[in-house]
Parts: C-alpha cells; sequence; structure tokens
C-alpha cells in the first residue's frame, strides 16, 4: 500500500470524479457542485496526476471516460455513500432530505408508475430530487457505474443478465403476457387463437440489448416454431401504435396492455403457449443499500407498485 500516494487522493478528488462519471462534463459538474469549472478541472488536473490516468478525454464534442475511471466509479460511488453514513448519524428524515435519486424505466413503465410515484415521494420529501431517465438511453451499467440509483422495468423472468453480479433483481409484482391486435385485424373475432393464428401473422418487437432473448421466443424457437418479426422498436408505446395501423401482433404485459392510453381500442387475446414467469422488477446495486435514504426511497417503490396494482406488499 503506497500511504504517501494514496494522501494525495481526498474526498474532493473522489466527489469530482464520481459527479464528471455523471455528468461527462466540466461545466455540469461545476454547477452541480457550486463550484466554478477551473475549480474542477484543477481537481480533474490534479487526480490525474496522481492516478497516471487521463481520466476523461474529448471525442468530439463530448468527453468520454477512460476505462479505468469507468472501472474506478462503483467503487468511488460505494466510499461516498460510507463516508457520507459516518459523518450522519441522525435517524433520516424525508421531510428534510436534499438528496437526488436517479430512476430509470422504460416509457411505458412511466406511463403506469411514475404520476403516483413522484407524487408520493415529493409529498413526503419536498427538498428531493429526482431524474427520471428511459431505459433505453441509460441501462444497467448506470447502477454499475453509480449514475443511476434504480431500474424498474417489465421483463420476462429468465432475463436479468447474467454479467453484471453486484446487480439485486427484485420481483415487485408478478404479471402475463398477452397478445395485441387491432380490432379489425382477422383473428380479433376469434376466442381463442392457436399457436398456428399467432405464428401466421408478423409481430412487432421489444429491443433490448441489455436482456436475454424471452423464454418463449427460446421455446418457440426449439420447437422450430419461430414467429417473423419485421419491426423492433423500443417501447412498448411505440409497437402499439404499429399494431393500431397494420395487423402486426405485440406481445406484452397485461398490466400494460388493460391500462395504457396507447393500448386503448386494441384487442386483447391469450397466448396460445407457455410463455413463463414474466413481472415488473426493481433494479439496484447491492451496495446502495447501506444508505438509509436509499432503503426509504425503496420502501416507497415497493409500496406505490403495490397499490397502484392493488397487491399485498411483497
Amino acid at each position: 500500500m503506497d500511504i504517501a500516494k494514496l494522501s494525495r487522493i481526498s474526498m474532493k478528488h473522489l466527489i469530482t470524479l464520481h459527479v464528471m462519471l455523471d455528468t461527462q462534463s466540466v461545466t455540469a459538474s461545476a454547477k452541480r457542485l457550486c463550484l466554478s469549472p477551473s475549480s474542477v478541472s484543477k481537481t480533474l488536473s490534479q487526480l490525474r496526476q496522481s492516478l497516471d490516468d487521463e481520466l476523461f478525454y474529448r471525442h468530439g464534442n463530448k468527453l468520454v471516460a477512460t476505462p479505468l475511471a469507468r472501472r474506478l466509479g462503483p467503487n468511488v460511488h460505494q466510499i461516498i455513500h460510507d463516508m457520507n453514513l459516518l459523518i450522519t448519524q441522525e435517524e433520516f428524515s424525508a421531510a428534510e432530505y436534499e438528496g437526488r435519486f436517479s430512476l430509470a424505466m422504460r416509457e411505458s413503465t412511466f406511463e403506469l408508475v411514475a404520476a403516483k410515484l413522484l407524487a408520493d415521494v415529493l409529498q413526503l420529501a419536498p427538498h428531493i430530487k429526482l431524474d427520471i431517465h428511459a431505459k433505453d438511453s441509460i441501462g444497467f451499467e448506470g447502477i454499475v457505474k453509480g449514475s443511476l440509483d434504480f431500474i424498474l422495468l417489465p421483463h420476462d423472468r429468465s432475463q436479468p443478465p447474467i454479467s453484471q453480479p453486484d446487480l439485486v433483481w427484485e420481483t415487485l409484482i408478478g404479471d402475463e403476457m398477452v397478445c395485441l391486435m387491432n380490432a379489425c385485424h382477422p383473428l380479433a373475432e376469434k376466442r381463442m387463437i392457436s399457436i398456428d393464428d399467432y405464428l401466421n401473422f408478423s409481430h412487432v418487437g421489444i429491443s433490448d440489448s441489455d436482456l436475454n432473448r424471452p423464454f418463449f421466443e427460446l421455446k418457440l424457437e426449439q420447437q422450430a416454431r419461430n414467429r417473423a418479426t419485421p419491426l423492433s422498436v423500443a417501447d412498448f408505446g411505440s409497437a402499439a401504435l404499429m399494431c393500431h395501423h397494420s395487423e402486426l401482433l405485440f406481445t406484452c404485459s397485461r398490466h400494460w396492455a388493460e391500462n395504457a392510453l396507447q393500448a386503448k381500442g386494441l384487442v386483447i387475446k391469450e397466448l396460445p403457449f407457455d410463455y413463463g414467469e414474466v413481472a415488473y422488477s426493481l433494479v439496484w446495486h447491492k451496495q446502495s443499500m447501506n444508505d438509509p435514504a436509499h432503503r426509504w426511497f425503496y420502501e416507497r417503490l415497493k409500496v406505490v407498485t403495490a397499490e397502484l396494482f392493488n397487491k399485498k406488499e411483497i
């Protein structure tokens, strides 16, 4: 252990690195830290010298973190959390809390959950700051890097990524999968659709590079019963829009299909095969629950989700 080298790195340097990894901008970091851009640049220069790494380099008009900076992100995030616990021993008070949380979800999940959640949290913690991101714009790497606190999303329960052992997945509510179609679709009048009906039409899929392929697609493939998916989109709403204007079928969450405005007017059919288990899950970094504020926000997420879907708390 190089004590002399460690002594040259302070919390100021770690906090600056933490914020820079989140903002990727000296100006935005200076604003968040209530410092001048020159002060942030000076602190970064000191840290670069101590670590013998550029940490951030310019690519076009953007700053990009080096591999070392990205690798340090989760550890720096944890160090800051641990230090915060050491200096704030008093009991957590939501009414006085002035911190920030970042939450990512698909736009479809935002429609079902966000309004109730934000109203609940802001009423209990009026000074809190919330950043809501689209799941496809930040993903699970944001949690690993420490720039994102939680992700809430619907998914096939066979899909959690196996390459991120530090991520915790917790099911908030169970769900079912259904098939959506236009009210004028040739299958709309059928009481039950068969697997041949399902596969004889083309489908619109959901693209998500973070998740594995769904169980039902793998099972159909094993039976040599592949579905045609000429179109993939980022979210449920876009898929439903395509169903309104075509004969494409869309396989999705029943909760969303029955409650989302974009699904209104579409016909819901039971799926004619075993699709496995599906759910809405909350994802976070396992170290984050050391922070009382994170535990409080986590509990509010669970309570609000349970109330929205008329379930007992899990």
